[in-house]
């Protein structure tokens, strides 16, 4: 009975052992495995260019840190996952990618209209993420790990439009009145909001403010509307197609204010440039990045040129600067974060970003308050002198110069907006 009792008792023991051998090669195997690196990105629908384009970027810098050895002496896995352009399914993403796909970091996702509702899905799990050019985020959730790849700085949702109402004072004479028309959408609403604000600190009045729902596609009633209010200035709050629509709308009916621009999200991306050709002439924008001699960073060059020799295999953008320079800086900025805590713990990782200036291809970047960049670097331009269907044209900026901030001014404003179309 004692030799019975005493063999169970020896296989338990074996057992144990086993189970101990299996765990501990189940842990080693876990620190020996891929980093795992996810994100949500809008890779179709109206939202896809954009998408495209950052996630050619950041399989860019997977493969140059994997070529480096990786992360911790780990290779970098990128888990993404397309949200379709469809905002309602980006928390469902982010629930996949950290309760089932288990993944170590967080990126993402891409636009104010998604980041929004992925942001209860990361805090409830407690995760740090740099999201993609959304801006006004952090000041609906105050949550100390969001950090923001837009450098719209201490300005906020101001940033879009700062610029466009700092240089329409300064025209002679200077206007008076200004029209206001808005997708009704996180980042357009967000983007009339700082301008509302902006265009009192200058002294302008509105005279028409109007908002239209995002499925619009008719947009010659509401354009013809601003052209009865007769304002000098004409701002634009909308997305890349609706941008196409106003404009061209604009263009058929005549309607000639004395500027015309704003946040047109849609004149960042070439083949809409290009479309477009010389009936964008005049419009004064708001960009976060473009090729410029006062934007030469180390690795940007490099950069952009292994991008637009895949862009016409990936079908994406032909020129990238928009979108491709702000993705791999954020994974950049995170690369750094793990190489200096040694860690992938997302409390060490948030209170690095918060301390630390970051090397990479659009400059230094630092995290201040709500995440934002310490600084204000968004640019205002304008789109000058355009030759129909000729994408080239885009390639080293000098079709839309910077006109703002003035350290970084590389041409001057056509004013008003019928002498720029005239060019």
């Amino acid at each position: 009975m004692s030799r019975g009792k005493g063999f169970k008792q020896s296989l338990r023991m074996i057992a144990v052992a086993f189970a101990a051998v299996l765990f501990s090669l189940s842990g080693a195997s876990a620190q020996t495995g891929p980093i795992k690196v996810g994100i949500g990105l809008s890779l179709t629908g109206g939202s896809a260019s954009p998408g495209k384009m950052l996630l050619a970027a950041l399989e860019i810098w997977r493969d140059d840190v994997n070529e480096k050895g990786g992360l911790l002496n780990r290779k970098v896995e990128l888990i993404h996952y397309d949200d379709q352009s469809t905002p309602s399914n980006v928390p469902g993403i982010y629930t996949k990618l950290i309760t089932i796909d288990k993944v170590d970091l967080l990126l993402g996702p891409y636009a104010t209209n998604f980041v929004a509702p992925a942001m209860p899905t990361i805090m409830q799990h407690n995760k740090m993420t740099l999201s993609l050019t959304a801006i006004g985020i952090n000041r609906h959730f105050n949550y100390n790990k969001y950090f923001s790849m837009v450098p719209v700085g201490p300005d906020g949702v101001n940033a879009f439009s700062k610029g466009f109402f700092t240089l329409a004072a300064e025209q002679k004479p200077k206007p008076q009145t200004v029209a206001i028309l808005a997708a009704d959408a996180e980042f357009a609403r967000s983007a009339a909001d700082g301008a509302r604000d902006e265009l009192k600190k200058q002294g302008f009045k509105v005279i028409y403010d109007q908002t239209y729902p995002p499925p619009t596609t008719d947009f010659t009633p509401m354009v013809r509307a601003v052209q009865a209010a007769n304002p000098d200035i004409f701002y634009v709050a909308a997305y890349p197609q609706d941008n196409v629509g106003i404009i061209r709308a604009a263009n058929e009916i005549g309607l000639t204010p004395k500027m015309f621009g704003g946040a047109m999200i849609g004149m960042l991306i070439t083949p809409i440039r290009v479309q477009l050709g010389p009936v964008a002439n005049g419009l004064v924008i708001s960009e976060t990045f473009l090729p410029s001699p006062k934007l030469q960073f180390d690795g940007l060059d490099s950069l952009m040129k292994r991008y637009q020799a895949k862009a016409p295999e990936l079908k994406t953008d032909p020129i990238g600067y928009a979108f491709v320079p702000m993705g791999y800086a954020a994974g950049q900025a995170l690369e750094q974060a793990v190489t200096a805590t040694k860690s992938l713990d997302h409390d060490k990782l948030a209170d690095h970003l918060r301390k630390t200036t970051f090397k990479t291809v659009v400059g230094d970047i630092a995290f201040g308050k709500d995440g934002e960049w310490t600084k204000p670097r968004q640019f205002t331009t304008q789109v000058q002198n355009l030759a129909p269907n000729n994408v080239d044209q885009f390639r080293d900026g000098s079709k839309t110069p910077i006109l703002w901030p003035p350290e970084y001014k590389s041409g001057d404003i056509i004013y008003p907006y019928a002498d720029a179309r005239k060019k």
